[in-house]
């Protein structure tokens, strides 16, 4: 069925990859958008994103650590797909990122190859491998990292081929939410995490520790407003995102946890495309 692929690409997680593509671009207009590679980097960025989403499925249907999980049905876990049916829809998804990706280096310069590749091992090494740093408490840092740092200023870069100051400022606030959105999925399988040796960063913490993480990356992303709009001012717009954070921010602080949590998922990334929706027509609009 085609409804299982939809449900295992995690739908509720694609705001991560298309909100910095959005906004990166944005950091563009002033200097001509061209479409073609906007659309481009759109495909790459949620084609990635699916095929991590894929690869977390069968790394961690083998390895047993979705076995009674609270979460949305995982593929490999819930026997909807094999292992092997999940790794080659992971294949055909970095598939089409590869080519919209050597189409964008073609035009924008080869370095963008080093970073496709960098990305592309960062989302397999992130549950698969021999050491998934997934379990070792580093996701965050690579969400923050890809999902902000690079996809952002990567968006910029295939517009004016140069990185700027203003995309890595941007890039800030977007990592930030996406950041947050990982904190929602790790914190709501702090139980399970735990009993199959996932030593998520929310393992670690501990839940109360996770939940005020969670609220300071929310506050951050707005706070960093102001900064971005030094150069930017209609940046500002960004901060009447500020209603869509209640929901979300009032879930973690009520003590929701298991199944309770994954509406907060589904407002943090409507957060996201609020937030990065704004942001991106407040560049725009001073470009």
């Amino acid at each position: 069925m085609t409804s299982r692929w939809v449900v295992g690409a995690r739908p509720r997680t694609l705001p991560a990859a298309v909100v910095p593509v959005v906004v990166g671009t944005a950091c563009a207009v002033g200097n001509g958008i061209i479409w073609w590679r906007f659309l481009a980097a759109l495909v790459v960025a949620l084609a990635i994103q699916i095929a991590t989403n894929y690869v977390n499925d069968y790394a961690d249907g083998e390895r047993g650590t979705d076995e009674g999980r609270v979460g949305p049905v995982r593929l490999v876990a819930a026997g909807l797909a094999s292992s092997s049916e999940v790794r080659l829809a992971a294949g055909a998804a970095a598939l089409v990122a590869a080519v919209a990706g050597l189409a964008l280096a073609a035009a924008a310069g080869w370095q963008l190859v080093l970073v496709g590749l960098a990305s592309f091992a960062a989302g397999y090494l992130y549950t698969a491998g021999p050491r998934p740093y997934g379990y070792a408490g580093l996701g965050e840092v690579f969400v923050f990292v890809f999902f902000g740092l690079v996809a952002t200023v990567g968006s910029a870069y295939v517009q004016l081929e140069k990185v700027t100051v203003l995309a890595i400022g941007a890039a800030v606030p977007v990592g930030l939410l996406a950041t947050a959105l990982l904190v929602v999925n790790n914190l709501r399988d702090i139980p399970t995490d735990a009993r199959s040796g996932k030593r998520t960063l929310a393992v670690r913490l501990g839940d109360g520790a996770t939940r005020a993480f969670y609220l300071t990356l929310v506050v951050a992303a707005f706070l960093f407003v102001p900064l971005v709009a030094i150069r930017r001012p209609w940046s500002l717009l960004a901060l009447l995102a500020v209603p869509a954070a209640v929901a979300p921010m009032r879930g973690i602080t009520s003590g929701r946890a298991g199944m309770a949590l994954i509406p907060v998922l589904g407002e943090t990334g409507r957060l996201q495309l609020v937030f990065g929706g704004l942001l991106a027509l407040g560049l725009a609009l001073s470009g």
